[in-house]
């Protein structure tokens, strides 16, 4: 591909963005493929010569669109938002073009930098404490991070060190080993998976606490409990990872109640608030942040909910060297002059080596949106939210399970569990929108999330529309079904009396009003009496068996 050429086409694929987004509202959200779908269409090994541009774009619409699920559809609703804009997608552009490895500050010094002023202006933003940032000089910083999943790991990586080294420098005849064994870090039953997983590869027992069934926030006073109870059996308590907007329902830890005992009991503190932490760029919702000062570590997705494309997960720390001592490797090929400035080598604060230039995109949004365009963006998400939860609250048919706070409304059919997974299966039969669930104190729970950048409230009104009509194709295979299972169960009582009437003598059982004694009739039954009898049992004569019915 000569320069003419990669021109024509990066100037169609621009275009195919914008008609993309344009029309996304025309495609179904959901694919209509079968696992291995794309298996049966394309070759089987790679082309042994080249193919034009036109022969490779043409196999997008025909065979690559069928499979996607359009997460940034305004009729997505599942999971939580997944940002994407055009300053992002541009800032992409130009780092793949750039296409730097910055693993040290002389990899490329712009890479560094960039990340460190970025994640100085966001922890502003959220008005972090001072610690966290680099031009604090208070011996914190942050990093991008590709996932919540990574900085949680690094994270509790990190604390481990940290305990080891403290425990072993307290009880010098204790040995390393023994120590890791008795590690725990502890999380709400509420926390996202990532956090137990995260532990399991740091190889850290997980200790998940239960979640007060109102709020489902982890209390700070069950937590003392649990701890206290652990080191009553040997165990060594080392870090709390607090959830600020659970996965399930948005729920928010005590943070501020949490953060003292975390300080009093010496234990790491990480918040991870991958979803809820860009609404603490709006005032109103900045209260929900109380406590942080506590915190060791805070990560929250940019990617999530503030309009940068995925990956972009920021990670501040409160002492940098709790990263650089942990997880530091220093071979010459790595090494150079600059070392020991205040310029971080960021390949010591994550687990790659290699590291994409991810805070251009970052700086892009933050300069083209504003603080105010983000806030209003973020306010818009939840305003869209509360008019869904209007919807839900005045129409009887169905509840909202927990109150909405943010983006995400909790609401159930006032049925059973089986009525609402039916439901939703039924909502999504029709492919229009997607939506999903969860389960909390065994109920089964729909979630509906604000997910789309260009989501409006014409399309909050046809999500609320596409959940009527699979209700009611719920409801009525839900009663085609009940007659299906009476008529049977008629047919069944009338074969089991024609039985009955030859072999059986039936007992009526007692009834309300009946006497002491005077209830028992044993009579001969007929088919077509065997329903008026009642409460009963048949006593099969020869064996004396019974048949209840």
């Amino acid at each position: 591909m000569d320069d003419q050429q990669f021109r024509k086409a990066g100037i169609w694929a621009i275009d195919y963005f914008i008609n993309y987004m344009n029309g996304i509202r025309d495609r179904n959200v959901l694919p209509s493929v079968e696992p291995g779908y794309l298996q049966k269409r394309l070759p089987h090994e790679a082309p042994e010569e080249p193919e034009s541009w036109q022969t490779v774009v043409a196999d997008i619409e025909e065979h690559i669109m069928p499979g996607i699920t359009h997460w940034h559809s305004p009729h997505f609703h599942a999971y939580f938002t997944t940002a994407q804009s055009p300053p992002a997608l541009l800032a992409d552009i130009l780092s793949s073009t750039i296409a730097c490895i910055g693993f040290t500050w002389i990899a490329s010094p712009a890479c560094t930098e960039l990340e460190m002023i970025t994640m100085d202006w966001l922890g502003k933003m959220l008005r972090l404490p001072d610690h966290f940032l680099f031009s604090s000089g208070l011996g914190g910083g942050g990093v991008i991070q590709g996932t919540a999943s990574e900085s949680t790991h690094m994270s509790l990586l990190a604390a481990k060190a940290k305990a080891v080294t403290t425990l072993l420098k307290a009880n010098p005849h204790w040995k390393a080993a023994d120590i890791r064994d008795r590690l725990v870090v502890y999380a709400s039953d509420q926390a996202h998976s990532s956090v137990e997983r995260a532990a399991l590869l740091a190889c850290i027992r997980c200790h998940l606490v239960k979640a007060n069934e109102e709020t489902l926030a982890m209390k700070a006073v069950t937590l003392a409990k649990v701890i206290e109870d652990d080191r009553q059996l040997g165990f060594l308590p080392m870090a709390v990872v607090v959830t600020l907007g659970t996965t399930n329902t948005v729920a928010f830890d005590e943070l501020d109640h949490i953060g003292p005992l975390c300080a009093k009991e010496k234990l790491w503190l990480h918040v991870d608030a991958a979803y809820a932490g860009a609404a603490f760029i709006c005032p109103e919702f900045r209260p929900l942040l109380a406590g942080v000062e506590y915190a060791d570590s805070y990560n929250s997705n940019p990617h999530k909910w503030m309009l940068v494309n995925f990956d972009c997960s920021t990670l501040w720390i409160r002492h940098r060297e709790d990263f650089e001592n942990a997880f530091k490797v220093d071979p010459l090929y790595l090494r150079h002059p600059f070392e020991g400035s205040e310029m971080p080598d960021y390949r010591h604060w994550g687990v790659p080596l290699g590291r994409r230039f991810r805070s251009l995109k970052l700086w892009f949004v933050m300069r083209m949106y504003g603080v105010k365009g983000l806030q209003e963006y973020i306010r818009k998400s939840v305003a869209l939210a509360k008019e869904f939860e209007h919807m839900i609250q005045q129409d009887e048919r169905f509840e909202i399970v927990f109150p909405t706070t943010l983006g995400l409304v909790c609401f159930r059919y006032k049925g059973t569990n089986r009525e609402n997974k039916m439901l939703l299966e039924k909502v999504h039969e029709r492919k229009k929108i997607f939506l999903s669930p969860c389960e909390v104190n065994g109920r089964y729970i729909l979630r509906f999330a604000i997910c789309g950048r260009l989501t409006e409230t014409t399309d909050i009104l046809f999500a609320w529309s596409e959940l009527l009509t699979g209700l009611h194709a719920m409801i009525t295979e839900t009663t085609k079904t009940c007659v299906d299972e009476e008529q049977q169960l008629n047919e069944g009582a009338l074969d089991n009396a024609v039985w009955a009437e030859k072999h059986c003598l039936v007992e009526r059982l007692p009834l309300p009003g009946d006497k002491p004694n005077e209830f028992s009739l044993y009579s001969r039954i007929t088919a077509t009496s065997i329903h008026k009898v009642g409460p009963a049992r048949i006593l099969q004569r020869n064996t004396g068996s019974c048949l209840a019915f």
